[in-house]
């Protein structure tokens, strides 16, 4: 038995997920679907039409066939009593011999009314009533009928609808009509079967011929918008290709109509921004030759000028006047940092060309961050700050360019050091099955309200009145991005004003694989703010 009930859960639950996929399936469908939509919408509205059309023609039909029922009544009703009036009319020995014949008589006849049956009654001699026939059941001529009658004047006539209770067989709906002629009351008991079957027929008439009509309005619906969706379709299509950087696609016109000038239009922006951005590729081109160029060109004079410089330098203490040796320091310097500014503007046109290339190997996340935060110990003691680790105890191995993640680390650091204000600087290292993070954390000036989206760009500065005082050269965080994304990976940043910032490193264990998700937070725990800034760079975007 308990094997049965959980047959039957298992089943229903079947039941309920098929269910309620097919109703998902349908809602994205009539979500995502002009011509659905449409369909729907006229299927509906029609229905709602084409039901309260068949509740009025229905109606009208009734009333016209019980109309027409009604008055063929009263005229059998009219010669009825006549004939009742002539025959009965005069007090006879013979009354009631002479009454069932009458009956019969009326029972006899065949009038525009159609089959029926005849009760006669007289109202002073109770024993003087009764109908033609055995059939019907006194009590199919209701008491609220003759009591009309019976209070009413000579002549007096009236009807009503009603059941006919037939002895030996079920009863049917009927109509009585009834008149007064003396001392006696005539009832005509017509059975309205005919008349149902036809008003039976005809709404099943109305419902078939208004359910077709609802399926050929919405087909025709479907048709009309079909010639509408279909050439937008075909360019929201166009503009997938296009947008996917086929920008050779192009709509076909037919006619002269709205969709036809749609179509020269969407040619139009199409070969419009075909040729802006072939130019902005040519532009693109010649601007990342001429950083190129420019930069390999600048090595040989820059080579000779730091032989020079390193020569001034060297004895820069035996010049006589001080101001020659502060002279040298500051050349010295200052081509330390044109060399590095070179050498970025060397790898950004890398990056730029598509030349790129990672070198992976399988190495040792903490082991790369410890040999980082040494390469800039020196700047964050000048600065006054101090590095404060967060390792776990395992490897956190990975298959990663040992020289750009390298670069992307002292990048952050020496970030976290120039806005850090001598605060701690916090390094954390994580790991899950698919991917290693590191996060850098500053208690520093932190980021402003829109500057989470601009700080990846390149020369960009928080304070553009605020000197940089470790000699970076604008570029690291653009460089760093770019190799992150070469690796597939995410570099992110986090900050508030006053609360400090933290940029998040997330790359994939295995080079290549896509990267779902980071094994570190972006936001630092304990952070003010409900609502953080965010600035969330992904590989391809």
């Amino acid at each position: 038995m308990n094997r049965v009930k959980r047959l039957a859960r298992r089943g229903l639950g079947t039941v309920r997920r098929v269910v309620r996929g097919a109703v998902r399936h349908a809602y994205t469908r009539w979500r995502r679907s002009i011509q659905v939509r449409v369909v729907t919408s006229t299927l509906f509205i029609s229905a709602i039409v084409v039901a309260i059309l068949g509740l009025f023609l229905m109606q009208q039909i009734t009333t016209a066939l019980m109309d027409g029922k009604i008055k063929a009544a009263r005229l059998q009703l009219d010669e009825g009593l006549g004939a009742v009036q002539r025959d009965l009319g005069n007090p006879s020995e013979d009354a009631a011999g002479r009454l069932e014949g009458v009956v019969n008589g009326l029972k006899a006849r065949s009038g525009p009314s159609g089959l029926y049956e005849v009760y006669i009654r007289d109202v002073r001699e109770p024993s003087f009533d009764g109908f033609a026939t055995n059939e019907l059941r006194e009590e199919s001529v209701p008491q609220r009928l003759r009591d009309e009658l019976g209070k009413g004047p000579a002549g007096a006539r009236n009807y009503t609808f009603g059941k006919l209770s037939y002895i030996g067989r079920a009863s049917e709906p009927g109509l009585i009509v009834g008149g007064k002629a003396g001392q006696f009351e005539l009832y005509y008991l017509f059975p309205l079967t005919e008349e149902q079957r036809t008003l039976t027929f005809v709404g099943r008439s109305l419902v078939g011929v208004g359910a077709v009509l609802v399926l050929l309005l919405a087909a025709i619906a479907s048709l009309v918008t079909r010639q509408v969706v279909i050439p937008v379709r075909l360019a929201a299509q166009g503009a997938q290709r296009l947008a996917a950087g086929r920008l050779e696609e192009r709509m076909r016109v037919r006619g002269e109509d709205d969709l036809a000038r749609l179509a020269r239009s969407f040619n139009e922006m199409a070969a419009n921004l075909q040729e802006k951005i072939g130019e902005l590729e040519d532009l693109s081109q010649v601007q990342r030759q001429f950083v190129s160029d420019v930069s390999h060109e600048l090595r040989t004079p820059l080579t000779t000028i730091r032989i020079a410089a390193d020569m001034l330098y060297e004895y820069r203490d035996t010049f006589s006047d001080p101001a020659v040796g502060r002279s040298a320091e500051l050349l010295q310097s200052q081509l330390e940092r044109f060399e590095s500014l070179l050498a970025d503007l060397l790898e950004i046109s890398r990056h730029d060309a598509g030349a790129a290339t990672l070198d992976a190997e399988s190495l040792d996340m903490r082991d790369l961050v410890l040999r980082a935060v040494g390469d800039i110990q020196n700047l964050a003691e000048r600065k006054g700050s101090k590095v404060v680790f967060q390792l776990p105890g395992e490897p956190c191995m990975a298959e990663v360019d040992r020289r750009r993640v390298e670069r992307i680390m002292r990048n952050l650091l020496v970030n976290a050091v120039e806005h850090g204000e001598g605060e701690d600087i916090v390094v954390s290292v994580a790991a899950d099955r698919d991917a290693v993070a590191v996060a850098v954390r500053d208690h520093g000036v932190g980021l402003k309200a829109g500057e989470g989206q601009m700080v990846f760009d390149r020369f960009w500065r928080a304070d553009p009145a605020r000197a940089r005082t470790t000699g970076g050269t604008g570029l690291g965080l653009s460089i760093s991005r770019e190799d992150a994304q070469l690796h597939g990976g995410w570099l992110q940043a986090w900050g508030e004003p006053g609360a400090g910032s933290q940029f998040r490193l997330s790359l994939p264990r295995v080079a290549g694989a896509e990267l779902r998700g980071s094994p570190l937070p972006l936001v630092p725990p304990g952070a003010g703010s409900p609502r953080p800034l965010f600035a969330e760079l992904e590989a391809g975007e």
